[in-house]
Parts: structure tokens; C-alpha cells; sequence
């Protein structure tokens, strides 16, 4: 049997480390050949790491919520194929002129990749525990095993992920202190969202006059955190019962302010506590990870740029009737549907090329003018949340070009498809809020881009329409559309110009245009 390395596969040029979510196989589970055998995020997108062999999973070397760096060893297959001991790549021999190297120094010099032997050897004594194992890679291997920090942070019971023990370092946390925070990941572990709200708890007054740190500091006082919230329950005070603590020990400090304000207290200690419906009939939902993302996203995106808002409407009635016309023998002879979003796409396009300086980054007080036009799509999930694949090089697409690439990516993100790179480099976003008969929006800038356009639903309305005998009154497909700017460096002139260009693009659609 061999033993095959399953490393974490590079997924982007700028992805350096991802989560680990799921566990699809467990230890002892048959994999086979392109099987999925874990799902991981980045902080763009969450994809799945297939096994290049069959075979057994016979060790997993991380655990939910862990971070892993790219190129790391995450998993032993063992496979149906004859081990063959691995043996370090030899140098060429030197030319004659030319001092060999002894054998030693040359396998020492050439970094030869590590045989799973040495693997084995190295994780046998973790095997024999119950200690989930913590591994970031084999060629870190030595250096975690020497690390002063390592060993500050191994817990009898309890495991840590390299992330919480950073902070914990950080922060100079110890391990029975980590050893008391209640968990929220599985099986009770302790995620970096329980650790970052128990420091932000920790440094508050309120918290501060609760609970002092060096009370718990020994494992001797472990039962009186449970007296002192035994306390509060039944008496609404948080002084703890004195007679069950031992003479030579130290008893929490009660101070009279304390007695003054019990229900602020009382809400330090609540906030290390799971929470719980007031009234019985809400329901408290925790964010997931890419809510979380997109919420910090969308706040950082308001402190960092001024956000101005422009609107136009326009007669998109020669659009909407060239695309009935061309709908079914488009879908016949593709095989898919072209939609409004591609012909949207192309107008900003052209918008763009016109006005370049919509196309830009800031960097300091430096203006990056991008090269490439990227178009940026705002894709809704089934799962409610959003992601915004991009589309590269739009200008150099057609309108086929643009339509495959539109479908492509929506059809990938809603079946959680995409790849790191399809949601990267954009310059450009739109976002079609007329898909939930919204009829305009004020969507917030998708950074580092400086702007954002908001297509709105197409509604028939009456409108007046100038002809050479005069005004009439007709009905037409009317519609807004919404962008929001960075007045930092895309002044109202030319957010305006820009969007009406836009439209104008729209209206000036040719009814007798092929595809």
C-alpha cells in the first residue's frame, strides 16, 4: 500500500491560505479518483479540493474553522499501488573540471522532497492520543516542533487552531485561560469569533468589575466561575458564596459600586453565555462566514469613499423588442437564453471607453487608471448572500462573447463553482436590481472600484415622445438606472455624463441588429 500526500491545491495567483468548512470523508472512507474530500473558503469564494488517486483516507491532519496555507499537506491517502520508499532527487554529476560533492551535502543542498516515511515517523506520536492533529505542513514540521509557542498552547482536552493560538499569544492569553472561554465551533471548540469577543468583553469596564482574571488563574478555582453565575441566577448579585472557597485562597473582590449596579454586571457576565430569546418568540441567528464577509465589506466600503448617487431614466423600448425578436432562435441555435444583463454590460462598455477615468482605483492619493475593462457582476445566491464574479477583458468581447461569459458565470456561482480568479481584478461593477422588481436602487461602491451601476426594472408607463408632427403620448418600456460614485475622485459631471451616456447607448439600440 502506498501512502499518497494530499496537499491544499494553489487556488488564485493572490490566495495564499483558506478555512477549512467541511469534512466530506472521514478517516477509514474510500476516496476516489476527482472525489471531493473537504470544502474550503478563502475570503472570496468556497470551493471544494478533489483527490487526484483512489483510495483510503487514513489521516486528516486539520479541523473545521483551521487555516491552512496553499501547498500544505492535509490529508494521507493510502492507495492500492506498491509503496516505493521515496528517495531525494540526486544532482547531476559535475562536469570533470569541477570538485564533486560528497553525497550528504548534496542531498542536504538540493531540498529534496520529503519521503512519507518521514511523515509517518513524525505524526506516530500524535496518532497514539486523542489530540486532534495541527499540521500546516511538512516542510514546517521541525520548526512547529521547536516553537516556544506551540508548546505554550498544547491543552489536555482541548483543541486550538493556529489561528486562536496566534491571538491568544498575542493577546497573552494562557492555556487555562483559553481552557474557560465557551466555544461555538463543533464539538464545543473555540473559533476566532469567540476569542475576539471575549478580549473585546475582557477590556471593558463592565467586564473588568466582574470577573478579575487572577481569581481563575489556578486549576483549583475551577468551580467557582459556576458559583459565581449560580450567584447571579438565584440572588441577582454577583458576590460568590465565601463558605464553599478554600481558607488559603483568594475570594473575589466585592466593591460597593458593584452592589450599586448589578444589571450592568450581570450583562458583562451574559455576554460569555450562549444567547437567548428575551421574550421567547425571537429567533437569534449567527451570521454565517460570507455574510460576515460581505457585512465588512459593505461597511468599509461606506468609511472609505463619499458615496454620491445619480439617476437617469431611460426608453429602452427598441431594446426590449429587438430581444423578443430575438430571443428563441438565439436560445435554439446556443443552447441558452440571452438575457437583458449582457446588453446592459455592453453599454457600460462602450460608456467606458468614452469616459476612462470611471475606470479607475485609488491608491493613497495616487489615481490608477486600469488598462483592462472588467465588469463586475452582483450574483444572488440561493443561500441569500451575494458574490461578484467578474467578467476579464469585456471590451474585447462581442455580444456573444459577453452572453456565454454572463451565463457561465452565473450558472457556476449559483452552484458554488466559481474559482478564486473569477471574482478578482474587477473594475467595474452592475447590479441588476430590476430582476426582484425593484425599479432603482442606491447600491454601495464594490471596492478598490470607485463606481457602481444600478440597472432597475423595466415597466411600461406613458411618455411622451417627439416626432417631426409633434409631441404624442405613448406607451414605452421605461426604466432607471442608479450610479453611485466615489466623490473623491469621479466629480457629479462626470458621474453624470457617464451614466447618461449609458443610457443613451440603450435607447439608440438597432431594432434590426444580428447576433
Amino acid at each position: 500500500m502506498a501512502k499518497y500526500q494530499l496537499l491544499l491545491p494553489k487556488m488564485g495567483e493572490s490566495v495564499a491560505e483558506a478555512t477549512v468548512i467541511k469534512w466530506n470523508k472521514s478517516p477509514g472512507d474510500h476516496v476516489d479518483a476527482d472525489e471531493a474530500v473537504m470544502e474550503i473558503a478563502t475570503d472570496k469564494v468556497d470551493s471544494d479540493v478533489p483527490s487526484p488517486v483512489s483510495g483510503k483516507l487514513v489521516q486528516q491532519f486539520y479541523q473545521v474553522d483551521d487555516v491552512v496555507q496553499v501547498g500544505a499537506v492535509i490529508a494521507i491517502i493510502e492507495t492500492e499501488e506498491k509503496e516505493v520508499a521515496a528517495e531525494p532527487e540526486i544532482a547531476p554529476a559535475p562536469p570533470v573540471h569541477e570538485a564533486p560533492l560528497a553525497p550528504s551535502v548534496t542531498v542536504t543542498e538540493q531540498a529534496p522532497v520529503t519521503p512519507i516515511v518521514e511523515v509517518q515517523e513524525a505524526v506516530a506520536p500524535e496518532q497514539e492520543s486523542n489530540t486532534p492533529i495541527d499540521i500546516p505542513g511538512i516542510a514546517q514540521l521541525e520548526q512547529l516542533s521547536t516553537s516556544a509557542q506551540e508548546q505554550t498552547f498544547k491543552s489536555e482536552g482541548r483543541f486550538y487552531s493556529p489561528l486562536v493560538r496566534n491571538i491568544a499569544s498575542q493577546e497573552g492569553i494562557s492555556v487555562h485561560e483559553l481552557d474557560r472561554i465557551p466555544g461555538t465551533g463543533s464539538e464545543g471548540r473555540l473559533t476566532k469569533d469567540d476569542l475576539l469577543s471575549y478580549i473585546q468583553h475582557k477590556q471593558s469596564p463592565a467586564a473588568q468589575t466582574v470577573i478579575q482574571p487572577d481569581v481563575f488563574a489556578t486549576a483549583k478555582n475551577t468551580e467557582r466561575p459556576a458559583e459565581l453565575i449560580q450567584g447571579i441566577s438565584a440572588n441577582g448579585s454577583v458576590e460568590p458564596k465565601r463558605e464553599t472557597l478554600p481558607v488559603n485562597e483568594p475570594a473575589p473582590v466585592a466593591t460597593p459600586q458593584k452592589a450599586a449596579e448589578p444589571e450592568t454586571e450581570k450583562a458583562g457576565i451574559a455576554q460569555s453565555l450562549p444567547a437567548t430569546s428575551v421574550s421567547g418568540g425571537d429567533e437569534i441567528i449567527e451570521m454565517d462566514r460570507m455574510r460576515r464577509l460581505i457585512a465588512d465589506h459593505m461597511v468599509m466600503s461606506k468609511q472609505t469613499s463619499p458615496h454620491v448617487t445619480s439617476f437617469v431614466e431611460a426608453d429602452v423600448t427598441s431594446l426590449v423588442l429587438w430581444r423578443e425578436k430575438v430571443k428563441n432562435s438565439f436560445e435554439k441555435r446556443e443552447g441558452e437564453k440571452i438575457t437583458f444583463t449582457p446588453i446592459f454590460i455592453e453599454a457600460v462598455v462602450k460608456a467606458i471607453k468614452d469616459f476612462p477615468m470611471i475606470n479607475i482605483t485609488v491608491s493613497g492619493t495616487q489615481i490608477i487608471k486600469k488598462a483592462n475593462i472588467n465588469i463586475s457582476m452582483a450574483t444572488a445566491l440561493p443561500s441569500g448572500n451575494l458574490i461578484v464574479p467578474v467578467i476579464k477583458k469585456a471590451d474585447q468581447l462581442n455580444l456573444l462573447g459577453i452572453t456565454k461569459a454572463v451565463n457561465d458565470l452565473a450558472n457556476r456561482a449559483r452552484i458554488g463553482k466559481l474559482l478564486p480568479d473569477d471574482v478578482r481584478d474587477g473594475t467595474f461593477t452592475i447590479t441588476n436590481v430590476g430582476s426582484f422588481g425593484n425599479v432603482m436602487g442606491t447600491p454601495i461602491i464594490n471596492q478598490p472600484q470607485v463606481a457602481i451601476l444600478a440597472v432597475g426594472a423595466i415597466k411600461k408607463k406613458p411618455a411622451v415622445i417627439e416626432t417631426p408632427e409633434g409631441d404624442v403620448i405613448a406607451i414605452r418600456h421605461m426604466m432607471f438606472l442608479s450610479l453611485s460614485y466615489d466623490h473623491r475622485v469621479v466629480d457629479g459631471a462626470l458621474g453624470g455624463s457617464f451614466v447618461r451616456r449609458v443610457a443613451d447607448y440603450l435607447e439608440k439600440w438597432d431594432l434590426n441588429r444580428e447576433i
